[in-house]
C-alpha cells in the first residue's frame, strides 16, 4: 500500500493503496463519487472524464499512483462552481441531453475547452469533445450548447 495525497474537488485527499488501482475505482467505490460513469473502460467513450491539473483525462486509463500532488476535479465537485450552473443551463436550452450518460463526461469536457479558449470556433468544440461519445443526440445540439455557454459565460472562463 501507498500513501497518495492530492486535491481532489477542492479536498486534501490521503489515502493507502494500492498504486495502480484506478482512478475511476477509487472516485466511484471508495470516495462515493458517482457521477463519474464507467463506460467503456478502456479510454474510448469519456463518460468518466475528469479534470487533473487542467487536462481532461479518462480516469479509468488513471492509476491512482500518479496523482501525488495533483488537482482532480469531478463532475459532482464542479457542479457547485457557477461555470457549471451556465453550462447546465446551456445544455438543457439547447436541447443536448436526452439519456444523459454522456453528460457528465461532456459537461467536463466542455469546462476544459472553454477554460483553455473561451472563445472557440466550431471546430475547436469538435475538436474538444472529439474524445467523448454521445449515442442520443449526435453532436450537433452539443456543440450548439458550448456555444452559448461560451456566449453567456463570458468573463467566467
Amino acid at each position: 500500500m501507498n500513501r497518495i495525497a492530492f486535491i481532489l474537488d477542492g479536498k486534501e485527499i490521503v489515502l493507502y493503496c494500492d498504486p495502480l488501482k484506478r482512478l475511476i475505482d477509487v472516485l466511484r467505490e471508495d470516495k462515493s463519487i458517482t457521477g463519474v460513469k464507467e463506460g467503456c473502460g478502456q479510454g474510448e467513450c469519456g463518460a468518466c472524464s475528469v479534470i487533473i491539473d487542467g487536462n481532461l483525462v479518462n480516469s479509468c486509463l488513471v492509476p491512482i499512483g500518479s496523482l501525488n500532488n495533483s488537482i482532480v476535479l469531478t463532475i459532482d465537485g464542479f457542479k457547485e462552481s457557477k461555470r457549471f450552473e451556465v453550462l447546465r443551463q446551456a445544455y438543457e436550452d439547447a436541447g443536448s441531453v436526452q439519456c444523459g450518460f454522456c453528460t457528465p463526461g461532456m459537461i467536463m469536457a466542455s469546462e476544459a475547452l472553454l477554460a483553455k479558449n473561451p472563445k472557440p470556433t466550431e471546430e475547436d468544440i469538435r475538436i474538444g469533445i472529439s474524445g467523448n461519445l454521445c449515442r442520443c443526440t449526435g453532436y450537433t445540439m452539443i456543440v450548439e450548447a458550448i456555444k452559448l455557454a461560451a456566449e453567456r459565460g463570458k468573463g467566467l472562463w
